[in-house]
């Protein structure tokens, strides 16, 4: 059992706001936390791995004290045992592939494994610069898990790559994750990820958790009456007279969805390209949901 109790202010979008998180997370399992941009989410998983010290906070993981402000205990960050995977993956370009995740490990076994397990084995001497994208999230992913990580941080760990790789990543990751069980925390904008991935989602809104449930519980908490929800990604906004098309990506099939302009302002006007929607279909009639007022 990992249990956390953070407070701290940080600037964002909308000013300064206090990011409070208490919680728990059960061993083995993947939680996943999501929210709009400014939340909070990063700097949660930099304060868990010791890179932002809060102005309040304690970190227990097993029947060991992380952070304890109150009585001065903060375990650097190499003294946790953490495995944190960067949205940019962070390689060093200067290791071949599996002198990148050796540095991490402090056994060749293990790298061997690690290389053997994730299909690496044939890139094991090129160099960061040479690989694909899905390539470098694999040995990124490596690295981390390289450590034997008693809590796995992953922030965007999928977000460097296009969408149909991300599908296959998706499916990867799920193995790995199963296979070794690391507690883990992902961060991602993507819901069809986060339900393939999570068995737990903590939703953070202005640095407050406003929900924190299981995943089921998540994707029926929902108060809008619906057949069928589907998270589509904004390609985009085009005016047309009175009206607002939205062209949007589900899957690898583009629709359009047609807006009032008065809809449009008083509900969606703040959406971007490249944000992901929720649609609400019932009875025919597709509802555009912008996840960020749900």
């Amino acid at each position: 059992m990992i249990k956390i109790d953070i407070k701290h202010s940080m600037n964002s979008a909308q000013g300064r706001i206090k990011l409070e998180c208490q919680t728990m997370f059960d061993e083995g399992k993947i939680n996943a936390i999501f929210g709009e941009s400014g939340a909070g989410k990063t700097t949660l998983l930099k304060i868990i791995a010791g890179l932002i010290r809060p102005e309040f906070g304690r970190i227990e993981v097993g029947d060991k004290v992380w952070l304890d402000t109150q009585k001065g205990i903060n375990l650097c960050a190499q003294k946790r045992k953490i495995g944190f995977m960067f949205q940019d993956y962070a390689l060093f370009p200067n290791m071949t592939v599996k002198e990148n995740i050796s540095y991490a490990s402090h056994s060749k076994k293990k790298t061997e494994e690690l290389l053997e397990l994730m299909d690496l084995k044939n890139l094991s001497k090129i160099y960061p610069k040479e690989l694909s994208g899905g390539q470098a999230q694999r040995v990124a992913l490596a690295r981390a898990l390289a450590r034997e990580p008693e809590f796995l941080l992953l922030d965007e760990p999928l977000s460097a790559v296009d969408f149909k790789m991300r599908a296959y990543l998706q499916d990867e990751l799920a193995q790995i994750l199963n296979h070794f069980k690391p507690t883990t925390l992902l961060v991602s904008h993507d819901l069809a990820e986060i339900y393939k991935l999570s068995h737990k989602i903590l939703e953070l809104k202005g640095g407050q958790i406003i929900k924190n449930v299981p995943k089921n519980e998540f994707f029926t908490q929902s108060n809008i009456s619906a057949k069928l929800r589907l998270s589509a990604v904004l390609l985009e906004i085009k005016r047309s007279d009175i009206m607002v098309i939205f062209t949007l990506l589900l899957n690898e099939n583009l629709i359009k969805i047609t807006l009032s302009e008065e809809e449009f302002l008083k509900y969606h006007k703040e959406v971007k390209i490249g944000d992901t929607l929720l649609l609400s279909i019932k009875a025919f009639n597709p509802l555009i949901i912008n996840e960020k007022i749900l």
